[in-house]
């Protein structure tokens, strides 16, 4: 996604803090701006500039809602990678290994019965 749709942006002023002085406390220079499908917000108060402020939200917003698309298009890989790990076959090595030791498990286990007289293991 390289640039936004207007109609999915909520933009708000409001009087920004610190330094610029009586510019800073007259006009509204601090831009909020929402984007309205996932939520995202970005607050910018850099500049003394109500343009410069809006151009910079833009810019942080887009940067924001790429990583999170990235994001989720890696979580979508992993958890298809994972899939494909678990439902694929294991090597027959593997899977002889596994058997080998479960026998010597069962013999342990066999070997600690109580003897009865009736008995025939």
């Amino acid at each position: 996604m390289d640039s936004l749709v207007e109609a999915d942006l909520e933009e708000t002023f409001s009087s920004s803090s610190g330094p610029g002085g009586q510019h800073v406390n007259k006009v509204a220079t601090k831009v909020t701006l929402t984007h309205l499908p996932t939520g995202i917000s970005v607050s910018v108060q850099d500049s003394r500039s109500q343009a410069t402020n809006r151009e910079v939200a833009r810019e942080r917003l887009l940067e924001l809602i790429n990583e999170q698309k990235g994001k989720e298009r890696q979580a979508r890989k992993q958890a298809k990678e994972k899939a494909r790990r678990r439902n694929a076959p294991r090597p027959r090595k593997v899977k002889e290994k596994i058997l080998e030791s479960k026998r010597r498990r069962s013999v342990v286990k066999r070997n600690r019965r109580k003897f009865r007289s009736g008995d025939d293991d």
